[in-house]
């Protein structure tokens, strides 16, 4: 499986039939794109796993699995890639969606909050203020959790308007400061195994 991954990561094409005989947990991980263009852009790209019909429903069931049973209200994806796997999410469980969006899109009345991102960057994220209610239990989903800056300010957003975080999922969340804040209190998900983490975490 570990020569399976190395094999296909470097693959510049993506077979969308190909399904493999055995779907451990992470299969899907393998249709990720590394990164061509340099160091201005992310390691790695996660679209062209949501091109493969398999490979997005099996990362979708995944991230899910550890919430079975779970009280939650709706899910809320994170502004722009978090739309895709929180809105997929939210589908499967049948909840309404929340857009978490980067500030200045939406015309009616939010709260903001500024962040640092993974790159650096201060950038401001925020929410509409009519779309949750004291005590309503939301889970969070982005793309990915690098250094947690992006995750946290959309945990503030959420609790500061009486929102509960019933978990936070994404495909990695890295061994960071900010992603073990994260983990260390919030129930988390992701879709690295363990043998995987560690080249994850330094990006290889």
């Amino acid at each position: 499986l570990h020569a399976w991954y190395s094999q296909s990561l470097q693959s510049p094409r993506m077979d969308l039939c190909h399904v493999p005989a055995v779907r451990e947990k992470g299969w899907y991980l393998a249709l990720m794109a590394p990164n061509v263009k340099g160091p201005n852009y992310a390691w790695l790209d996660p679209s062209r796993l949501y091109c493969h019909p398999q490979g997005l429903q099996d990362c979708v069931a995944d991230l899910l699995q550890p919430f079975q049973g779970d009280p939650i209200d709706m899910v809320a994806g994170i502004d722009a890639m978090g739309f895709i796997l929180g809105a997929a999410a939210a589908a499967v469980l049948r909840k309404g969606f929340l857009a978490i969006r980067k500030a200045g899109h939406l015309c009616v009345q939010t709260l903001t909050q500024p962040y640092t991102d993974y790159s650096g960057r201060e950038k401001v994220m925020e929410v509409r203020t009519d779309a949750i209610s004291p005590g309503l239990r939301i889970l969070l989903v982005d793309q990915w959790v690098e250094t947690g800056g992006t995750m946290r300010a959309a945990i503030q957003l959420v609790e500061r308007l009486g929102g509960v975080v019933a978990g936070v999922a994404a495909i990695c969340i890295e061994d960071s400061e900010g992603g073990r804040w994260i983990q260390e209190r919030y129930k988390c998900t992701h879709c690295v195994p363990p043998r995987l983490q560690p080249r994850f975490d330094r990006h290889q």
